[in-house]
């Protein structure tokens, strides 16, 4: 596994960590080398074989000689955390490697720079597979870009289920007197949470009123750059609203399990962001696998999971269409409990379990590695 990793808070970091553990739930023995973007490094040990040090030539050359003892490489694919313009540094990692590649692309850019297209293409290139987590992705990636679609595999973002959840007999939610709903992630611009505060104040006609729940710190190279704004402009958003009552920020930290479960504790989750050009969301399948019911704006994967009956797309910077939405979901029991059942129909395949699966399988359709590289 090549990825960022644990103790770094950035989704990629989450996303690999929980697939390792997956597989290694499986049976499997998974080294991991994790990329170091300019962090501290991480203790190698049983968690972490080696790390990649971005801008070091030697650092790709060892990290190459770990990787090729596997049977297998999962690359988690960013442009943002590999060295080099627009992540062009991965192209050396691949180049060096004696060991099949499944590359997997958390970004498809619809408008790529031509510097961006090419890193893309020769990634692709050199993968034995591609992994992308949505059609949309896929679409995108074929239609877009110069690469074989027959090298191509859509297999989805995975998520920890809740407890009960996945058979259909789940309970419902312990929500208190008050109709909870909840934000998540770590916070920054882009994240369209103004929009949601602005929306919870054309609702304070509501009874029982709602509370909105806003958990996360500041994403930290937001913080490194800007420290606490976006974070303080929100607080400030809701004493001019007039619902500083009604809006709680929360910035506890939750293991998966705890996170999952204070999830499921929701009644609706609202994901209100600003890109239009989304193409995978971990909070959103995080929501669908925790079973509970999504309003989100209509960035691609959203727009795609609609059809599944537990995700209403709203337009984007839209507060009253946002409004509108969650009045219609929470003042009839009906609408919420068709869309809370729908998204525990869907979760079971969006388990971690099931995604390790899909993987396993595309590894065992590999080509042999060949000769070992002595370290």
């Amino acid at each position: 596994m090549v990825s960022t990793y644990p103790p770094k808070l950035c989704g990629l970091a989450t996303f690999a960590a929980a697939l390792t553990n997956a597989l290694r739930d499986a049976g499997h023995r998974v080294d991991v080398v994790r990329i170091n973007d300019g962090d501290e490094p991480a203790a190698i040990g049983q968690t972490v074989a080696g790390e990649l040090v971005n801008g070091s030539a030697p650092s790709v050359r060892h990290a190459a000689a770990i990787l090729s003892r596997c049977e297998a490489v999962i690359i988690q694919h960013e442009y943002g955390i590999f060295g080099g313009d627009d992540g062009d540094e991965v192209l050396q990692l691949l180049d060096a490697l004696d060991a099949p590649a499944i590359v997997v692309l958390h970004t498809v850019p619809l408008v790529p720079t031509d510097h961006q297209k090419t890193v893309l293409e020769a990634v692709c290139a050199r993968a034995a597979k591609v992994v992308v987590m949505t059609e949309t992705a896929n679409t995108r990636l074929c239609s877009s870009y110069i690469v074989d679609p027959r090298g191509v595999e859509v297999v989805p973002h995975g998520a920890a289920l809740a407890p009960g959840n996945g058979n259909g007999n789940g309970n419902e939610s312990t929500v208190g007197e008050r109709p909870q709903l909840l934000t998540w992630g770590l916070l920054g611009p882009g994240k369209g949470i103004e929009h949601a505060i602005d929306s919870l104040a054309l609702l304070s006609d509501m009874r029982p009123r709602l509370r909105y729940t806003i958990a996360g710190v500041t994403h930290p190279k937001v913080f490194a750059r800007a420290g606490d704004a976006y974070r303080n402009s929100l607080l400030r958003r809701t004493w001019s609203n007039g619902i500083a009552g009604s809006v709680h920020f929360d910035d506890t930290y939750r293991n998966v399990d705890q996170l999952t479960r204070f999830v499921a504790s929701a009644s609706l989750v609202l994901l209100p962001y600003d890109s239009k050009d989304q193409v995978t969301s971990g909070v959103l399948v995080d929501a669908l696998a925790a079973g509970r019911p999504v309003i989100a704006t209509a960035f691609p994967h959203a727009i795609e999971l609609q059809a599944s009956g537990a995700v209403k797309v709203v337009p984007h910077g839209d507060s009253a269409a946002l409004a509108d939405a969650i009045r219609t979901v929470m003042s009839d029991p009906m609408v919420l409990n068709s869309m809370t059942v729908n998204a525990r129909r869907l979760a079971p395949s969006l388990s971690w379990a099931s995604v390790a699966d899909e993987y396993l399988r595309l590894c065992t359709e590999l080509d042999p590695i060949v000769e070992p590289v002595a370290i």
